[in-house]
């Protein structure tokens, strides 16, 4: 038995590779899957079985594509009652993979079709050797079942029967190796190791240790971060099948002529992934901005128009190949390239831009003191806002300035700030879409502000 763990940073998605001497399994591939060929290869076996522990809710799989390029298997929970050719598992199921035996478990709770493949390896004993527990059960943490409305208490008690009456009667050495790790958002604090045992997570998990139903109940329900709006659409695409990345358009390079005429039409949105410095200098009026040095999927699936053509614009193209395979994880497959030569072509050609002036923080603080009016919004988690913030700032998560932006006047003087100037600018872009003309971003955000020894009580 051979393991390999794949982790995707960003969405923090672990995926595996379970092997024996000629054949393997992909246990919840991500959607590039030319990795796990790669890999496969060099081990010199055959990708012979897809497995699905639940339909993921935050970003689209790799299964009908490594189906097509293997011809592997795919297996996928029966409740998913998925659309694609695929083998459906339920409790008690047995899959064979050389010696090792996989038996499924059903794990509900995250989602409601969610199973588990528990693993014994018959080469060397009867005992199970690890579990591919998916979104159930993380390290350190487990998986939030609020992602369905109207079921979270449901879903939160379903997931209390799985661990406790299924998954922590395993073994104590049984391994753990779940589908996420640090800085998802399928949980609500998820451990930076990528597995670990029954045993340890029976000792120091902090949801394993509420005995009390209806207190797990409550702790799962309450006061969890809110989930991207992708996470409402991905486990539907994943169900019925996603389509195939060879299927899709190629991101290339498009003259400003061609990329204008595009712009200009209405039918395609620009989203501009360039760094904050660089989009405060100069943008295309009306763009999405997403500093690709920030968590770009997460923030592109949370405000991006799933049913539109997108076209980016981007320091080079390699910039925009990579930032198309991040938008094509959270199912944004409609890119239809790239501002060939950048600003500085556009500018050339004699087209429109816009700025947005970038206050640095002593200046921010100038501000600060001189005008009354001027509205301090703070566009960071809550938890970050909770932590420390500047007294006079309004908490209004960045992806929420979209639906609550009439809450300001269109002529307010408006400051956003963040934690470094990224998020800021996101939300410096989506208010000038609404028609705020005087939007500023504190370069720096409250690092910046706080290494200066500006204070917060204003």
């Amino acid at each position: 038995m051979l393991l390999l763990h794949f982790f995707t940073p960003k969405i923090a998605h672990s995926s595996y590779i379970l092997a024996g001497n000629q054949t393997c399994a992909i246990v919840d591939p991500r959607r590039d899957v030319q990795v796990y060929i790669d890999a496969a290869r060099s081990f010199g076996v055959r990708i012979t079985h897809v497995l699905q522990t639940h339909l993921h809710a935050d970003f689209i799989s790799g299964h009908l594509d490594l189906a097509e390029r293997t011809g592997a298997t795919i297996y996928a929970p029966r409740l998913g009652k998925c659309s694609f050719d695929h083998v459906a598992v339920s409790e008690g199921d047995e899959l064979s993979l050389e010696d090792m035996v996989l038996h499924v478990l059903e794990t509900p709770g995250h989602t409601p079709e969610h199973v588990s493949y528990v693993v014994t390896d018959t080469s060397r004993g009867s005992e199970p050797v690890g579990v591919f527990c998916g979104d159930a059960l993380f390290v350190g943490d487990v998986g939030r079942p609020d992602l369905f409305p109207g079921r979270a208490e449901e879903l939160a008690g379903l997931l209390f029967c799985s661990l406790h009456d299924k998954l922590l009667r395993l073994p104590d050495f049984c391994e753990v190796y779940p589908a996420h790790g640090a800085g998802s958002l399928c949980g609500r604090a998820v451990g930076a190791k990528w597995q670990s045992t029954i045993g340890y997570e029976r000792l120091y998990n902090p949801a394993l240790l509420i005995k009390d139903r209806t207190e797990f109940i409550n702790s799962l329900t309450t006061d969890m971060p809110p989930a991207p709006d992708h996470f409402s659409r991905c486990s539907a695409v994943n169900g019925r099948g996603p389509a195939l990345v060879a299927g899709l358009s190629i991101s290339g390079p498009l003259p400003p002529a061609e990329f204008h005429a595009k712009y200009k039409d209405g039918g395609s949105i620009v989203v501009d992934v360039r760094s904050y410095g660089a989009f405060a200098g100069q943008h295309i009026p009306g763009s999405y901005h997403i500093d690709p040095d920030t968590n770009l999927p997460i923030l592109a699936g949370w405000v991006l128009p799933p049913d539109t053509d997108i076209i980016l614009v981007a320091p080079t193209a390699e910039t925009a190949d990579e930032a198309s395979v991040w938008l094509r994880r959270v199912g944004l497959d409609r890119v239809h390239g790239f501002l060939d030569g950048g600003i500085p072509a556009w500018c050339s050609a004699g087209y429109e831009t816009a700025s947005i002036e970038l206050l640095s923080p002593a200046r921010f603080h100038e501000q600060l003191l001189s005008d009354h009016a001027l509205e301090v919004v703070d566009v960071r988690t809550k938890a970050e806002y909770d932590d420390l913030h500047i007294k006079r700032a309004t908490h209004m998560p960045v992806a929420d300035l979209r639906t609550r932006c009439a809450e300001f006047a269109l002529d307010s003087s408006i400051a956003l700030i963040c934690s470094d100037g990224q998020r800021a600018s996101l939300g410096a872009s989506i208010l000038k879409q609404h028609g705020f003309a005087s939007v500023t971003n504190v370069a720096g955000g409250m690092t910046g502000y706080l290494a200066a020894g500006l204070p917060t009580e204003l």
